[in-house]
């Protein structure tokens, strides 16, 4: 087991094709969400200046659908997105063991490029990295082992 469960989400603006966006965030879990009964959830919110956005989510908590998603982000990634990953792994851990990466929404939807990016218009992912013992240091260690 590498994550007890991972949670993708990305924000729509109203000018924004919330469709193309939806695609795109299925496309990233790689097997048919509805036969696996993994729901794609729509949020409607409030954002800053009172516009409205919508929020989509993907939750994952099986082992077999959190392994799909890992190993398909890798090997969907660039290598030099996953040495990126690597060397600032420190960084995108938290003390709950949560690791954070944020994809660049419009290089995902135009050219179907997974890029990191460190700016707030894009898709969230937050995996659950499973870690025994319940380490920092252990958690690193499942990080190298997703990445490399």
């Amino acid at each position: 087991m590498l994550a007890h469960n991972i949670c993708i989400t990305v924000f729509c603006k109203p000018k924004d094709n919330t469709e193309l966006i939806a695609k795109k965030l299925l496309l990233l879990v790689p097997f048919d969400n509805k036969k696996e009964k993994i729901e794609l959830k729509k949020t409607n919110a409030t954002g800053f200046n009172e516009k409205k956005i919508t929020i989509l989510e993907i939750y994952l908590e099986k082992e077999s659908h959190t392994n799909l998603f890992l190993k398909n982000l890798a090997k969907n990634l660039a290598d030099e997105q996953k040495l990126l990953i690597k060397r600032q792994a420190e960084s995108r851990l938290d003390d709950e063991l949560n690791f954070f990466l944020r994809l660049d929404k419009s290089k995902l939807t135009n050219e179907d490029k997974l890029w990191l990016t460190d700016k707030g218009d894009c898709y969230h992912i937050r995996i659950k990295i499973a870690a025994f013992p319940h380490k920092r240091e252990a958690a690193l260690k499942t990080v190298e082992k997703i990445f490399n």
